[in-house]
């Protein structure tokens, strides 16, 4: 046979994956392939959201420095459904302290990478405007480094599609991002800005929820909640369990600033 008439190596790997996921004994991770619009659409009910993701010396907003900021705006409707996203803006930074093994691991950043890279607090403001909400995978680590490095962003909504999304309602076990692609069947180069939110955007659109909701929609439907903090000062770690047992699961946000740093670590890329 004429090595024309084979079919091109894609179509004849998707034939293979397909023939698989039709099996019982099988499934199949693909690479995350972003959905990227030719063009922002317009339109009444459409709202331009801001993924964030930022690689950091440490886990101190007050000392520690960013050394990678990525943002993808992405296009939503109002009742959750995610239509794509826009271009992508990825910058590295050389901080002014040294970055720790542990990070350069993590990463894969070191500071032959950083050495004479910058960003300005302005390129990244001019994202700030059109973005009607601002996301990130743990905004409790996230917003305060963004916050404390471009002010533009203080008074924007934020929400966090770690905590502010019911998971385990679809199926899901954890809620690791690297973990939450592979169940959602795809898997991407984690722990670099702009991949890990184009793989959180990913991930809103699921629509495994009940009543087949988007993540996305269970997102805003909480980020329009209005909230109150409570703080139990001077609380001693041994009632920790105490103070978890009080409250909806899902609403329960306990921290001791005595946390070891793997741990804190982990819990920062969740």
């Amino acid at each position: 046979m004429p090595v024309d008439n084979f079919p091109p190596p894609d179509q004849t790997l998707d034939a293979l994956a397909h023939r698989l996921e039709a099996s019982e004994d099988y499934r199949v991770l693909r690479r995350l392939r972003p959905s990227v619009l030719s063009h922002r659409p317009e339109g009444r009910g459409l709202r331009t959201g801001l993924f964030v993701d930022l690689e950091t010396t440490g886990l101190d907003p007050r000392q520690d420095e960013i050394i990678e900021i990525g943002m993808v705006p992405f296009i939503y409707r109002i009742d959750g459904i995610l239509l794509g996203t826009l271009p992508t803006f990825s910058r590295l930074r050389e901080p002014s302290i040294p970055v720790p093994s542990l990070v350069q691991d993590l990463t894969g950043l070191t500071p032959e990478h950083l050495a004479g890279q910058t960003v300005s607090a302005d390129e990244v403001a001019a994202f700030a405007p059109d973005a009607s909400l601002v996301i990130a995978h743990n905004a409790a680590f996230d917003r305060p480094f963004l916050e404390r490095f471009c002010p533009a962003f203080v008074n924007k909504p934020w929400a966090c599609s770690m905590e502010d999304v019911p998971w385990d309602q679809a199926g899901f076990e954890g809620r690791k991002l690297g973990h939450l692609g592979l169940q959602a069947g795809f898997f991407f180069d984690g722990h670099r800005a702009v991949d890990d939110c184009q793989a959180a955007i990913a991930l809103l659109g699921h629509t495994g929820f009940p009543e087949s909701r988007s993540a996305l929609s269970l997102l805003l439907e909480r980020a329009r909640t209005v909230w109150k903090r409570l703080w139990a000062e001077y609380a001693p770690f041994e009632l920790k369990n105490t103070l978890k047992a009080r409250g909806v699961p899902l609403e329960r946000r306990f921290r001791w600033p005595a946390q070891s740093l793997v741990h804190r670590q982990a819990a920062r890329r969740g």
